[in-house]
């Protein structure tokens, strides 16, 4: 299974379910055929990058096609679709028309190959297909569109609130040498606009980086060739010496052309994430291929993502304004996300009380196409 649950097999699914997941290849194969043969520029789109998370979402499908399943489309509980959008936006030049074109085939060549191999759904069954795929059109053309919008917003809001309070102490401070501070203190006053200052420079270098994010520059990459399930088990063996939490990895070995150093931290960032915010019940790392992919995914359990923070988690400077949330992600996820967009691909959440929390990089095996090297 590909799913964005990070679900290992067809354990607990319907026979209708277990049907249309075995047609997954067959589908994709029309899919791509019809949509090179009939929308404009994408005739010559990579093959990893055409279908990049439509593999995910479409697992998801086969999910909801069982009763009682804790999804109830292929968008619940998770920003796939909303992730088709924004690599679209990313990696292609396409218009808002030619998304919405993709998603029309999609359901042309689900409905043509059911027909051919016999699966039949019942009409409340092609009821959730249909909505699925009218929920993942209005999720990705509104990340598409958004991906137009400036980092303004953000921007000014950081500047106005958390450089407020060094800025402060500096002014303040200033205040009191001109004043006359006793000689005494006058070390001490100097010591804090020194140490405020200092702290105003990080954050304007950080605001800067947080531009160059915003305009979609990508990160540096030094590529080579070696085996992510291998990286994942390093990661986890280190990431458990200095943890109690237990971390596992499944999958099989999957070898590519990465950044082996900028694919570590992000995955470091993921684990360490997943154990901060679990329930102590473990972290696991899944590493499996699809279509000319690799996906990376780290799950845990505990409580879920509210849906409407799964755009913001990977926000630069971005914080829940909830005392009781300890969600304030710092840099950790937007690196993470960062990193995969920068070696073409991206990064998905899929969260839920009843699956937990899987968060999945999703990239081309070989990146060495959507990558410029020094």
């Amino acid at each position: 299974m590909l799913s964005s649950d990070q679900k290992l097999n067809h354990k607990g699914l319907s026979a209708t379910s277990i049907q249309v997941a075995a047609m997954r290849d067959a589908v994709f194969a029309a899919w791509e055929r019809d949509v090179r043969a009939q929308i404009d520029g994408a005739k010559h789109i990579l093959h990893p990058t055409l279908l990049n998370t439509l593999p995910i979402f479409y697992d998801n499908i086969a999910e909801a096609l069982t009763p009682n399943y804790p999804r109830d489309e292929a968008t619940s509980s998770n920003n796939v679709a909303a992730t088709h959008g924004d690599e679209r936006a990313r990696m292609t030049a396409y218009e808002p028309e030619q998304i919405v074109h993709e998603y029309q085939l999609f359901r042309d060549a689900f409905s043509r190959i059911a027909d051919e191999q016999g699966v039949t759904l019942s009409r409340a069954e092609w009821g959730i297909v249909n909505s699925s795929i009218d929920s993942a059109v209005r999720e990705s053309i509104r990340q598409f569109t958004a991906m137009h919008d400036s980092f303004r917003n953000k921007l000014a809001a950081s500047l106005s609130h958390d450089m407020r309070n060094p800025l402060s102490v500096v002014v303040s401070s200033a205040h009191l040498l001109t004043i006359g501070a006793s000689a005494d203190r006058t070390p001490a006053i100097a010591k804090r606009i020194l140490d405020n200052s200092q702290r105003l420079g990080r954050m304007i270098e950080e605001l800067l980086d947080a531009l160059s994010l915003g305009r979609g520059e990508k990160l540096p990459l030094q590529l080579s060739k070696f085996d992510a399930l291998e990286l994942a088990a390093n990661v986890c063996e280190n990431t458990s010496v200095s943890d109690t939490s237990t971390c596992s990895v499944i999958g099989r070995p999957v070898v590519g052309y990465w950044c082996e150093n900028s694919l570590r931290r992000a995955l470091e960032n993921l684990v360490v994430n997943a154990i901060k915010y679990g329930d102590g019940k473990g972290v696991q790392i899944k590493i499996g291929e699809t279509h000319g992919r690799m996906l990376m995914s780290v799950h845990n359990t505990g409580n879920p993502i509210s849906p409407e923070h799964y755009g913001q988690i990977f926000e630069y400077l971005w914080r829940d304004g909830s005392a009781k949330d300890k969600r304030g992600w710092g840099l950790g996820l937007p690196f993470v996300k960062s990193v995969a967009e920068s070696h073409g691909g991206s990064v998905t959440v899929d969260s839920s009380i009843e699956t937990g929390t899987t968060i999945m990089i999703d990239i081309p095996v070989d990146c060495r196409p959507f990558v410029d090297q020094p």
